[in-house]
């Protein structure tokens, strides 16, 4: 188990995991939020995107009460993206982290903020960042508003950022900063 708290744990992806990312990645109530709906990914997809070349990443499955419900991922920032987001100091230690609930049922529960909490103090504690970041795409309000109760800023507009669902949408980079 990489961390726990009260009901949420996470640990890292093991290949029998797959078969869950298949299901959450095929759902297009899922996908909505995470990929597009016009993005259905199949197995093949999934162990090539999941399971092939990490770069640094850290992939993990989500579990509440020790039922898979999700995935997360967390990685140091790498310099094409620090150029973009526009963090000069090469010196800070900047992660990155994106996930999704797979499960619909558990939406709305307040998991997402205990999750997010959790990973970022993994990240402050265990990898000692000095600044975590994401950049959802501006529609997704219930993403941005569990984000700033964990404590992350909106600090740049990302216009055309992401493609989704046959367009590029703007997104916001969001960061939380080490106190």
């Amino acid at each position: 188990m990489l961390t726990k708290h009260s009901r949420v744990a996470i640990r890292e992806l093991v290949h029998e995991d797959k078969i869950l990312l298949v299901k959450w990645l095929s759902d297009p109530e899922v996908l909505q939020y995470y990929e597009g709906r016009d993005r259905p990914l199949d197995l093949a997809q999934v162990e090539e995107g999941f399971y092939g070349e990490a770069d640094g990443e850290t992939r993990c499955l989500i579990l509440y009460d020790e039922e898979p419900i999700g995935f997360v991922q967390f990685y140091p920032v790498g310099d094409k993206e620090r150029f973009i987001y526009g963090y000069a100091d090469t010196l800070e230690i900047l992660y990155g982290m994106d996930q999704f609930i797979g499960e619909p049922a558990y939406w709305n529960k307040g998991i997402g903020t205990q999750l997010v909490e959790m990973i970022v103090t993994y990240l402050l504690h265990e990898k000692n960042a000095d600044r975590i970041v994401m950049d959802p795409q501006v529609w997704n309000e219930r993403a941005i508003r569990c984000y700033e109760k964990c404590g992350f800023k909106k600090v740049k507009l990302l216009p055309k950022h992401e493609w989704h669902e046959g367009e590029y949408r703007d997104c916001w980079l969001i960061e939380y900063v080490r106190k």
